[in-house]
């Protein structure tokens, strides 16, 4: 028997998500329309014909919201929620670090966020896990990660923890030329995303400002940038004070982490060039609004809020100065929990950035494309575009805290498959050696928020 042309072309697998509200991620007013999935791509929004829907798996999303999922860019997979740097300096272990990422990456799958930025990881486990979620070994978001921190033993957020050289934490202690290029030559041979760099850190004996300083000179920064760029990597840093936060600008950093304090000066160099910009407000209003939960101390919530209100006007005029502004959440600390806040970074711009709902949103879905090294092919409900996205039970543009509710997010769809969240994952362990706090034991959960607080 002949064959025909066709035998050789397998069908596609298509599904038609049909009668929901668009909200398509680029800050567009909401629309009616369909959607078809054509195994992990996009292959139409809009009317869709005969032709379109014969075969197609059906999800009806009448009646409901349809939204790229969500992106952080601001994440520590690895780190699995350490109440102190000691315990996640010493007590934490390659192999089962590894195992324990592997879960919490599918609790933030099925907390509506379908890929994230892992900053920097202990171990190389960003690495390691990146690579499995790509390969089909364990489920869990897409995911681009940095590798361990380049950073000096001058400043940090470990204080006289961090040793004088080597590798320690999240951390590798670097000072001269050469320790830097030959650290970033073995970390993009590793197989990171981006290098990401300590700009800023808390000294050892605060003089007249208890916040950071700066511990990189420009020129300093300048070496990393050409180094990595040679390779066709980018470059991350944390900063938090003014003139981390020019220097990484000036000096070709692809996007900073922060960006708090900034003055006249930060600001001008970020907005000639356009640096993306991750606030990461969640992680300080958490302790600010809800530390009371945990029994933190007053005054450090207060520290804590001032960071917000004093960042917030040059953060607000980076935004309307066309900065792109993405949403972070920090995740893995005891404050951020895996699962539990990732959607709260929206709200938190829209409060003291002035961002519209829909821009909010565009700051979690298509810039957020810039973390992933994925610009113009995720984080859009566009044809062509990767198939994550989210079916919604209500309007989220009337408050964007419930993407954080029960039940709220319907279905999470990620490379055109439909996450089935219906087995329950462990919420807690008990691994010995691996919690060492000396103070509290409990993480600042939504549900243990609102046992203090009342609804959220």
């Amino acid at each position: 028997m002949k064959r025909s042309q066709g035998d050789d072309v397998r069908q596609k697998t298509k599904t038609w998500i049909k009668g929901g509200q668009i909200i398509d991620g680029t800050g567009k007013s909401a629309f009616k329309a369909d959607v078809l999935l054509a195994e992990e791509r996009i292959e139409k929004v809009g009317d869709l014909g005969p032709a379109d829907i014969e075969a197609a798996e059906v999800l009806d999303a009448t009646g409901k919201f349809v939204m790229p999922g969500l992106i952080d860019s601001h994440c520590h997979i690895s780190f699995d929620e350490p109440r102190t740097n000691d315990e996640l300096f010493f007590h934490r272990r390659y192999g089962l670090a590894a195992l324990v990422a592997s879960v919490n990456a599918q609790k933030v799958l099925r907390a509506g966020v379908t890929a994230f930025f892992d900053a920097d990881c202990i171990f190389d486990v960003g690495v390691d896990l990146r690579d499995a979620v790509e390969a089909g070994v364990v489920e869990g978001p897409r995911m681009t990660t940095g590798g361990n921190v380049l950073i000096n033993c001058v400043g940090g957020t470990a204080s006289r923890l961090l040793p004088d050289r080597g590798r320690l934490g999240y951390g590798m202690i670097v000072h001269t030329r050469d320790e830097v290029i030959t650290e970033i030559h073995k970390q993009i041979k590793a197989g990171v995303d981006w290098i990401k760099v300590h700009v800023s850190g808390l000294p050892v004996r605060p003089g007249a400002s208890s916040g950071e300083i700066q511990t990189w000179s420009l020129d300093e920064l300048k070496l990393v940038c050409d180094t990595a760029h040679q390779l066709g990597v980018p470059v991350v840093g944390h900063c938090r004070n003014a003139s981390s936060v020019r220097d990484a600008a000036r000096a070709g950093f692809d996007m900073i982490l922060h960006a708090t304090y900034m003055d006249e000066d930060a600001l001008t160099a970020v907005v000639d060039r356009k640096v993306p910009l991750v606030p990461t407000f969640t992680f300080q209003a958490n302790l600010a609004d809800y530390g009371s939960a945990i029994g933190a101390d007053p005054q450090l919530q207060a520290v804590f809020k001032e960071e917000i209100t004093a960042s917030a006007d040059q953060l607000k005029q980076a935004h309307q100065a066309g900065v792109p502004i993405l949403t972070g959440s920090e995740s893995g600390f005891s404050l951020t929990p895996y699962g539990d806040w990732h959607y709260r970074e929206l709200n938190l711009l829209q409060t003291y950035l002035g961002l519209t709902p829909l821009e909010a949103i565009r700051a979690g879905t298509e810039f957020g494309a810039i973390a992933l090294r994925k610009e113009g092919e995720l984080g859009a409900l566009k044809a062509g575009y990767l198939a994550d996205l989210l079916i919604l039970a209500d309007d989220p543009l009337k408050d964007l805290d419930q993407l954080g509710r029960r039940n709220f997010i319907d279905t999470v769809i990620k490379a055109g498959q439909v996450v089935d969240r219906s087995l329950p994952l462990p919420s807690t362990w008990q691994i010995p050696g691996w919690r060492m706090s000396a103070f509290s034991d409990d993480i600042l959960t939504r549900s243990l928020a609102e046992s203090h607080l009342g609804p959220l």
